[in-house]
């Protein structure tokens, strides 16, 4: 049985989750990049099989510090859309607010690698004033996206004045929170969590990160039912990655388990060249062929999109496959099955 946060390789080791003879490699990744692996998520991993996709997202990989071309530690260009220390602007009715640099769990995917760890600063004092500031001037602004980091882990005396705050400033209509915390430490989603989110006058958001169906766990289940019991709405958010869910039948599981939690399944991000992730990443071809198996099979209610961040922060965009192609003036349109028909139809 595992009681706490496991944030080291001999930890790791202590745990089974790897093998001594790895001890030297790993430390290596450990030094540069954060380790935390919840019992929440720990509990749920097989250490007798080697591909497990629940441990290939919490258990560093000695090839994390092979860096491929194109990688760089800012792979969606959030610097480059930062007005103030904890804003990142990039879309003109929205801006993602940064108010908290730590997370319950590391993924070895995480496109923020390079600024997120224990210790994680919060944003607090001037830095936080200078953002509130700038969201309350900058009228077009019409949603904020909290994020960090995970605000989840925040208390939720922290979180109910960040709600307040965004709730007194009335161009703000929307508050939209992202995180992994239902499922990888459910405990933490309490009756005093949820009345925090809680704003008069504003639709409040939930998107929860889940890239595997054995991720809801009992107690997962039961963290989100409170969030959706409260009428709090529930997006997705998927990450598609090599050994973990990279197959037609493991994402069907996962958007079909989704929805019958509430969650509407909302992006399939193709993963960003992020540092030391080439291991994971799948091509953009097999995330669309993907996409074209899961078109037929499941109900449109089970269908995010397929998306990618265009590095150096030119936004995000759908990468899924065409259906419809122009064809001498008129269109070919392709169906589920991959068979083609005319439009407009000819009679």
């Amino acid at each position: 049985m595992i009681n706490r946060t496991l944030r080291s390789t001999d930890e790791l080791i202590s745990a089974q989750l790897v093998t001594p003879e790895h001890k030297m490699a790993l430390d290596a990744v450990a030094q540069r990049y954060s380790v935390a692996i919840t019992p929440a998520m720990a509990e749920l991993m097989d250490p007798s099989d080697p591909h497990d996709p629940i441990a290939r997202q919490f258990v560093p990989d000695a090839r994390e510090l092979i860096e491929t071309d194109g990688e760089t530690a800012d792979p969606i260009g959030d610097e480059k859309h930062s007005p103030v220390e904890g804003i990142v602007h990039r879309y003109p009715d929205r801006a993602l607010l940064k108010i908290v640099h730590a997370c319950p769990v590391y993924c070895r995917f995480c496109f923020r690698r390079e600024t997120v760890g224990p210790g994680g600063e919060f944003l607090s004092g001037d830095k936080l004033e200078a953002a509130f500031d700038y969201i309350a001037r900058t009228p077009a602004l019409w949603e904020i996206i909290l994020t960090g980091g995970d605000p989840f882990i925040l208390s939720p005396r922290r979180m109910r004045d960040i709600t307040d705050r965004l709730t007194a400033i009335d161009h703000v209509k929307v508050i939209r929170w992202h995180t992994r915390v239902p499922l990888v430490e459910p405990d933490r989603v309490t009756a005093e969590l949820v009345d925090a989110l809680r704003a008069t006058g504003k639709a409040v958001w939930i998107s929860i990160h889940t890239n595997h169906p054995r991720e809801f766990s009992a107690q997962g289940r039961a963290a989100i039912a409170r969030l959706a019991d409260a009428g709090l709405p529930l997006i997705g958010q998927t990450v598609l990655l090599r050994g973990v869910n990279d197959d037609a039948a493991t994402l069907d599981s996962l958007f079909r388990t989704m929805v019958e939690n509430r969650v509407k399944p909302y992006y399939l991000h193709q993963g960003d060249y992020a540092p030391g992730t080439a291991h994971l990443r799948t091509t953009i071809d097999e995330g669309q062929a993907l996409m074209r198996a899961l078109r037929y099979r499941l109900s449109g209610l089970a269908q995010p999109t397929y998306v990618l961040d265009i590095p150096e922060g030119f936004g995000k965009v759908p990468v899924g496959p065409a259906y419809a192609k122009p064809d001498n003036g008129s269109w070919t349109i392709d169906d589920p099955n991959g068979q083609r028909h005319p439009w407009p139809p000819i009679r």
